[in-house]
């Protein structure tokens, strides 16, 4: 076996591992976690990265208003505009909602911002590249790919999808679609291909870690903690293996040290309509457990939306315009050795 084979082999053997069937939150440890606000008024953010400097990079979007970047320092929380107008959303679930880099360049998700239901629009869905603090090209047309291959799987209300995540893969990005239940492929010249669809699960948030992919799925309405799931594939997988399950409205995944994968919980279903958030402070950070269920790290958080973790320290983005500062996450009790 050559070393690539056996890299690939050790992924998919870690996968395996952490399978199970659905599963429930555990007990939450004895030993608490250290939670500040870091930040706060920062308007409706979503998605979130760390940057090549090392800071906080969130999308911050609002109906009505141009779409902005915020850099956010994650030992003061000061915020700044790092760059703004972006299309503006047609109804909240859109605009601008997650960030990435590729070496210095930062990359901005844009969703929902001319469907034909809502009226169309002269701005285009898709990833736009961040040029200068106030100029932007589109590379992928990500509503129009979406448009002109419609799933047939699921119902469909938004022709050109509700986007949610971005992550860099291979010198291009992933994309999760929520409503069009599927992850999207996109290279650097434009190329959209559907990499994996799922059924009726709304995946969420990204990471990618090697050659494995990880999905948090938030589960059809009404968000049931049994449909809320963590789960994996590869390059060329024809379905998605499950790791843990048994949280309620699923938004992101992000890896720990080691082996160590972290989860965010939105919290209770508002049970106003699809696409609508959680209850306030139902969210909570979760740790996966090799048995396929979650470990409560911290509980109560106000709608998150977003997840990134720096060392020892998870900083939870929410749709309030705060960021919470979790520090102590990967000192036992928390990521313990696999």
């Amino acid at each position: 076996m050559n070393r690539k084979n056996l890299v690939i082999s050790f992924v998919l053997s870690f996968v395996i591992i952490l399978v199970s069937s659905m599963g429930v939150a555990a007990e939450k440890p004895t030993v608490d976690p250290t939670v500040t606000q870091l930040a706060s008024n920062l308007g409706s953010t979503s998605g979130s990265t760390v940057g090549p400097d090392g800071a906080l990079y969130v999308a911050e979007r609002e109906v009505g208003q141009d779409g902005r970047i915020l850099r956010v320092d994650p030992q003061t929380g000061d915020a700044a505009e790092f760059a703004s107008g972006l299309p503006q959303a047609q109804i909240p679930p859109g605009g601008v909602v997650d960030v990435a880099f590729i070496g210095n360049t930062a990359y901005a998700l844009v969703t929902v911002v001319n469907d034909p239901l809502l009226g169309g629009g002269s701005a285009a869905a898709g990833i736009y590249r961040v040029d200068s603090p106030s100029s932007f090209t589109l590379i992928a047309d990500i509503g129009l790919f979406s448009m002109n291959n419609v799933p047939t799987n699921t119902d469909i209300a938004l022709t050109t999808g509700v986007q949610y995540a971005l992550e860099t893969f291979r010198g291009g990005f992933l994309v999760t679609d929520g409503h069009h239940n599927r992850v999207l492929r996109v290279t650097l010249d434009g190329v959209v291909s559907e990499m994996l669809a799922f059924d009726n699960t709304v995946p969420t948030g990204l990471e990618v870690h090697g050659n494995t992919v990880y999905i948090a799925e938030a589960g059809p309405t009404p968000h049931d903690p049994e449909d809320g799931k963590v789960v994996a594939f590869g390059p060329k997988s024809s379905t998605a293996t499950e790791v843990a399950s048994g949280a309620p409205l699923l938004v992101d995944v992000e890896r720990g040290r080691g082996r160590t994968l972290y989860a965010l919980s939105q919290g209770v279903w508002n049970g106003v309509g699809a696409g609508d958030p959680a209850d306030a402070d139902t969210g909570s950070l979760l740790e996966v457990n090799a048995d396929g269920t979650f470990t409560i790290v911290t509980e109560d958080l106000d709608r998150p939306t977003s997840l990134e973790v720096i060392g020892n320290t998870a900083y939870v983005v929410t749709l309030t315009g705060e960021i919470w500062k979790i520090d102590g996450i990967g000192a036992p009790p928390y990521g313990v050795s696999r």
